[in-house]
């Protein structure tokens, strides 16, 4: 019976002896006239497990095509390594070869630059980079439902296609089945959208937020996590217009509470990784962030600091710090400032909390000053806010008047919440992307996404 890679190094000497039966792709072929080595990896592990041939037995003729790519399935026995950097290795008895790659296989050994692997997203899962932080990706993932399921929370399946705009910011992806060609108006000239499929305008949600308020008013605890979409012309190494998101909502949860459960979660997360992916995350502190695990550490071994915005603002004020963004009250903090008091500063995990109301979304608990929310953003190192929430505003007349002010339409089902039975309640939402990012490492979020999708780029 087959086994993976993973686990034949795991149990190691424990099976030397025996007879193994690996399939996997070739990373590298060398050798002499009298034996040849091999490579050969499954994407199991970023380890690779050496096969040895004895040129005897697999003439020229058979090995020559054994190429950088191709894929093997091997049958030999498994014995210790004579040699250093591996414990066992497979002395070859039987070798089928289900398909070769030609001298013109792109991912040859050699380094390729980031940009170039993103123009070949349908190869890179199979470079060691990409196969570490698909791995890690996975674990994070797993993570995320073994967090939440074990402390009774209720994964909730928002819509993908929407009417509402969470944010109240546009910049989405709209859904249409109206021929573009001939598009039917209305007399004053706008689209009648009563044509449409739904009858209304539909867009791809930006959040899953508002429809998991609906969810935590009814199951006390809930959390969301899939994809979702913002149409922002934006280039930047932290912006993708498809991404995944995790948004939990949580009945009778004050801002404390929030800010509770933010700490434990993202901890939780980074440890969980730091445990069951040791070997990827030490592949790409080796490689490429020599500083990873200690910032992975960091994290975890620090209480995060709790601060109000006022009390952020008037540090960065007094810093003497030249930023290339002036800072003064009223202004949405920049990475630049976030990572000031993270990394500076502090130099811990800092929650900033309490914004002005002005820079900070209609549905955020307004406090007694009547001028700031009860809002809370997580700031990490290296990213800045990784993690941004509140509480949410609970009273109808308050959040009437602000969804009024802000001229939003169509939030009767949302204010119904607050009609009905309203209690006071808080949630977060953390960009999957950005937690992947951070643990990885990785400069620029389109590498931490088997494909990703941002201006001009819709590929596979």
């Amino acid at each position: 019976m087959r086994k993976t890679i993973k686990e034949i190094l795991r149990q190691g000497k424990e099976l030397a002896g025996e007879t193994v039966d690996v399939k996997g792709w070739v990373r590298t072929r060398r050798g002499n006239k009298n034996v040849q080595f091999v490579a050969l990896n499954d994407g199991s592990s970023i380890h690779n497990l050496q096969i040895v041939f004895d040129t005897e037995k697999f003439p020229e003729e058979i090995l020559k095509s054994i190429t950088t790519g191709s894929s093997l399935h091997v049958k030999g026995k498994l014995v210790e390594s004579q040699g250093a950097g591996q414990s066992v290795e497979v002395l070859a008895e039987d070798l089928e070869i289900y398909g070769t790659a030609p001298a013109d296989y792109p991912l040859q050994k050699k380094g390729h630059s980031m940009e170039f692997l993103r123009e070949k997203a349908h190869l890179r899962p199979r470079t060691n980079t990409f196969g570490a932080v698909l791995r890690i990706r996975h674990a994070l993932a797993y993570a995320v439902h073994k967090f939440f399921n074990d402390k009774g929370f209720f994964y909730f399946h928002t819509p993908l296609i929407s009417s509402s705009d969470c944010e109240g910011a546009g910049a989405q992806f709209q859904v249409t089945t109206l021929p573009l060609s001939d598009i039917p108006k209305n007399e004053d000239g706008s689209v009648d959208y009563s044509k449409d499929f739904f009858g209304k305008m539909a867009s791809l949600t930006v959040s899953g937020q508002l429809e998991g308020e609906l969810g935590a008013t009814a199951l006390g605890l809930i959390y969301t996590f899939g994809p979702t979409f913002r149409a922002e012309n934006s280039n930047t190494p932290r912006h993708l217009s498809e991404f995944w998101m995790i948004e939990p909502e949580m009945a009778f949860y004050e801002i404390e509470d929030n800010m509770d459960l933010a700490e434990e979660f993202i901890k939780y997360c980074v440890n969980y990784v730091l445990e069951h992916c040791y070997d990827d995350i030490k592949f790409l502190n080796d490689h490429f962030d020599h500083e990873l695990i200690e910032r992975l550490n960091f994290v975890v071994s620090n209480d995060f600091v709790r601060l109000p915005y006022t009390e952020g603002i008037k540090i960065l004020e007094e810093s003497g710090k030249k930023f290339e963004f002036p800072v003064h009250w009223g202004v949405d903090l920049a990475s630049e400032h976030e990572r000031y008091l993270v990394e500076e500063h502090f130099k811990k995990p800092v929650i900033l909390t309490d914004y002005p109301k002005e820079i900070k979304a209609f549905y955020m608990k307004l406090n007694d000053d009547g001028k700031t929310v009860r809002a809370m953003d997580v700031l990490f190192p290296k990213i800045g806010e990784i993690i941004g929430g509140s509480q949410r505003e609970e009273n109808y007349d308050k959040l009437s008047a602000r969804i009024n002010e802000m001229g939003l339409e169509g939030m009767d089902w949302y204010l119904d919440t607050r009609k009905y039975g309203t209690v006071p309640h808080s949630g977060f939402g953390l960009g999957f992307e950005r937690l992947v990012q951070f643990v990885t490492g990785m400069q620029n979020i389109r590498d931490v996404i088997p494909f990703p999708r941002y201006p001009k780029a819709c590929e596979y």
